[in-house]
């Protein structure tokens, strides 16, 4: 073999723009409040650990690989037959199932034009064509996305509520969505924000899904249940689509902490309320705080905030987040989403809300 001769990746990896998650620290600051990747500020429920400590799980052994507890406790939670529910390395590698199980080139995937990036990364990875339909009013347009719709298409991908945006369609048009796809095509309707959203018009999915074959929801325990760091997601939909993505997935995808982790975390309402309750109070008063200062928001119904700024010199969307940072205040720069002129913000503890309001307020003086 010639000394210049390297394996190449298969076409189409290359092109693929890696996703690149929120920042952590700020090099020379002491204390960093990380407001940068939707993760709740009260972590998980304290019968998680107490779970873990009681089941005393043995590492050297594999864990269930068909995650059966977990399912069980889900399905329970929600009025589910746990033989339409299929857990994962968090959503995301569902999401990355769906793709290699249903994509392949010549498919084409579609997702918003402000949608979640891994919408695109994974359809990329299937060697699939990835289309991104605008949006209007940063809000995902159902007649748009009817539009692109081709021969060609084979999965649909809607964040509802989405991010960055946190904006979201009533479950109306979801319903014109779906009624307007052909039966071959999957909507994947990804609801990982569903808990935080307090609109009477919103439905994260289970009822399409219970009554359409060709419908996927996702769902998350990184977010409303605190447990981001143990990765575990889950999917609701027809017995044929899981049946499928097992086919394709790992066969021990989720680890033996996780299970256990996520039986008790979903058990505990009390601690998932006293979340939602805090995003409901701190969601409008950093909204209302912000507008105050002369900045946009776009109205959100998810625990975190879309801020754009000005292209004025000294007060663009970079200059804040150098600032924020600079003081310890770590939000999402969202260039990579379309939106190079606004920053996301988490919605923190007290102590980072009232924080990261001060020094948004000197930034703008």
């Amino acid at each position: 073999m010639s000394s210049k001769e390297m394996p190449r990746p298969k076409p189409g990896v290359m092109d693929i723009a890696a996703y690149v998650p929120g920042r952590e620290t700020v090099e020379g600051v002491a204390k960093v409040y990380k407001l940068s990747s939707n993760e709740s500020p009260f972590g998980p429920s304290p019968k998680v650990a107490e779970a873990l400590a009681a089941k005393k799980i043995d590492l050297a052994l594999y864990p269930d690989g068909a995650s059966h507890e977990l399912r069980e406790a889900i399905a329970k939670t929600y009025g589910l037959n746990p033989g339409n529910i299929l857990c994962g390395n968090g959503s995301d590698e569902l999401l990355g199932l769906l793709c290699h199980t249903y994509l392949g080139p010549g498919d084409e995937g579609l997702f918003t034009e402000h949608g979640f990036l891994v919408y695109k990364i994974q359809i990329m990875a299937a060697g699939a064509t990835p289309v991104a339909v605008p949006d209007v009013e940063l809000t995902a347009d159902v007649d748009a996305i009817l539009a692109a719709v081709t021969e060609k298409t084979k999965l649909v991908f809607l964040a509802n509520p989405n991010n960055p945006t946190g904006t979201y369609l009533p479950v109306n048009e979801v319903r014109r969505l779906h009624a307007g796809l052909p039966g071959h095509v999957i909507l994947v309707l990804d609801a990982a924000y569903a808990e935080y959203v307090r609109r009477n018009d919103y439905e994260a999915g289970i009822e399409l899904v219970s009554g359409n074959p060709n419908v996927v929801m996702t769902r998350t325990f990184s977010k409303i249940h605190g447990l981001a760091g143990l990765r575990i997601g889950w999917m609701y939909a027809h017995e044929a689509i899981i049946d499928a993505c097992n086919r394709v997935r790992g066969p021990f995808n989720v680890n033996a902490l996780a299970i256990a982790a996520g039986v008790a975390a979903i058990a505990d309402r009390a601690h998932v309320d006293r979340a939602i309750e805090h995003n409901d109070v701190w969601l409008g008063r950093i909204s209302e705080a912000v507008e105050a200062m002369g900045l946009s928001v776009t109205p959100s119904v998810g625990n975190f905030v879309l801020i754009h700024f000005p292209t004025t010199p000294g007060k663009t969307a970079a200059d804040a987040d150098a600032y924020l940072g600079s003081r310890g205040f770590v939000l999402r720069r969202v260039a990579g989403y379309g939106l190079p002129d606004a920053l996301r913000l988490t919605i923190g503890d007290e102590e980072a809300n009232l924080g990261v309001l001060d020094a948004l307020e000197s930034f703008m003086a």
